[in-house]
């Protein structure tokens, strides 16, 4: 069944259609359930709730772009809600003036070493390792990196997001990455 009649059925409440879709997506918006969950438990809560809304917007979904990346903003706004809900960001994002420039000045320390054309400094890292370094970092500096380095989003968007100021996402992306540099250099 194409994309189009997959929706149509959906819409009249087809389960069979509606448990098709599922079946589709679930295993790629699992994964990125997992990206700003701390453990399975609370991945599977956000894939709940996330399917839950796809299923109930799903008459919003205009063809405008690709159904899956539609799901995908579902997705990650239902698991920035409920870390919201949970207040575990706002702990994990605050950061003094000091600190912002603190992690500017290692942010800018980490990719001057990237840039170096020393090939003694690069190695490959397997995805699952990298997958796992990223899932043990702190939830501000995780939640940040994912929403920059993996979905794409500008430190603007992901300040009005999580409501921090744009400053605030840079940092936690610099602090971020200066976390997994400092990783993967004892792993080397």
């Amino acid at each position: 069944m194409n994309e189009d009649n997959l929706l149509k059925e959906c819409l009249s409440g087809n389960a069979k259609a509606q448990k098709l879709l599922y079946d589709t997506y679930a295993r790629k918006m699992f994964g990125v359930c997992l990206r700003y969950a701390s453990d399975k438990s609370m991945a599977e809560d956000f894939m709940q709730e996330g399917f839950i809304r796809i299923f109930m917007k799903l008459n919003s979904f205009k063809s405008q772009g690709s159904l899956e990346g539609w799901m995908r903003r579902i997705i990650v706004n239902t698991a920035l809600e409920s870390l919201r809900k949970k207040d575990i960001l706002r702990n994990s994002l605050e950061l003094s003036d000091a600190d912002q420039q603190h992690a500017e000045f290692i942010n800018a320390a980490v990719i001057s070493t990237e840039n170096e054309e020393d090939d003694d400094n690069k190695y490959h890292v397997p995805s699952d390792v990298l997958y796992k370094l990223i899932n043990e970092m702190p939830v501000g500096f995780r939640t940040v990196f994912n929403l920059y380095a993996v979905e794409e989003y500008s430190h603007k968007e992901i300040g009005s997001m999580l409501d921090i100021s744009e400053g605030t996402s840079k940092s936690q992306y610099a602090r971020a990455r200066a976390w997994l540099q400092k990783r993967l250099n004892e792993r080397k």
